[in-house]
């Protein structure tokens, strides 16, 4: 796609030769681009497309609404489906707020002690809608009337896992929902990885709640330590596992956060500067 972009950045072109051209041009096997020939002209498909553009709003790397935050990360998604309040996918500061899918009784307590100062202070909170401390950092911003962003492993008619449908339906209609899937994808164990990048490559910084050693939470902190984002982590009681992720981030050089004002005073030395505010 990024060559076909960079070849013809209006995308009239690619319809109108043929697949061995295609082949020549992208070098691409023959095989592939006969594929590619029949998808671009598949009305099946192009209906499917127009069904969804009428459900859903779609924003390609080439809009003028395109995150200019998400431009910069390495394999910036070609197309973002979006349900909601899309004027969201640029505010700032945002926080990506993660965690483990099984957290401790204590998770909403701390969620409440370093987040509602920030949701006080008009910060976006960005996270997966998983379970566990995803799903609590959403339903605190929404419960504190604040602004967040949900970015899923699959497509809009495929919520995982199926008991955050109601919360799905609810940041649709008060924050806002993204996936570079298209609707009718459901979601693979890939795709969860993939959309991590997205989640901390929104944000100026990722916090991570709680954690486990071997959490799939750290891969989104490598995404965000590639990206050249802020990561935080927050300690916890040593005699828990959930904590233990976290005092190993920490290890590693994470910023050890106690309370919200470790987040806003880099956001006012640091964060302001990079995005020019």
């Amino acid at each position: 796609m990024r060559k076909i972009l960079l070849h013809d950045p209006t995308l009239n072109q690619i319809y109108l030769i043929s697949s061995s051209t295609i082949s020549q041009l992208y070098s691409l096997p023959m095989k592939n681009a006969v594929i590619f020939y029949k998808d671009l002209h598949n009305n099946h498909l192009i209906q499917q497309i127009k069904k969804d553009n009428n459900s859903y709003t779609i924003i390609t790397i080439v809009d003028e609404n395109y995150p200019g935050v998400l431009k910069t990360i390495k394999d910036p998604p070609i197309v973002l489906y979006a349900l909601g309040n899309t004027s969201l996918l640029c505010h700032t500061p945002a926080l990506s707020v993660i965690g483990t899918r099984n957290p401790s009784n204590e998770a909403m307590a701390k969620i409440n002690h370093v987040v509602k100062p920030l949701l006080d202070n008009d910060w976006l909170i960005v996270s997966g809608m998983a379970k566990g401390v995803d799903r609590y950092a959403h339903v605190f911003a929404l419960r504190g009337k604040g602004k967040t962003i949900a970015v899923l492993g699959g497509g809009f008619h495929h919520i995982y896992p199926k008991q955050n449908t109601s919360l799905f339906h609810h940041i649709a209609e008060n924050g806002l929902v993204i996936s570079e899937y298209p609707p009718d994808t459901p979601p693979k164990k890939h795709h969860f990885p993939e959309r991590n990048r997205l989640i901390s490559g929104l944000c100026f910084g990722t916090l991570v709640i709680e954690a486990t050693e071997k959490s799939g939470t750290l891969i989104t902190v490598d995404q965000a330590l590639d990206q050249g984002r802020e990561v935080y982590a927050l300690p916890g009681s040593p005699l828990i596992p959930q904590s233990r992720g976290c005092h190993r981030m920490i290890q590693d050089g994470a910023k050890l956060v106690m309370d919200s004002s470790d987040i806003l005073e880099d956001w006012e030395t640091i964060g302001k500067h990079l995005y020019n505010l």
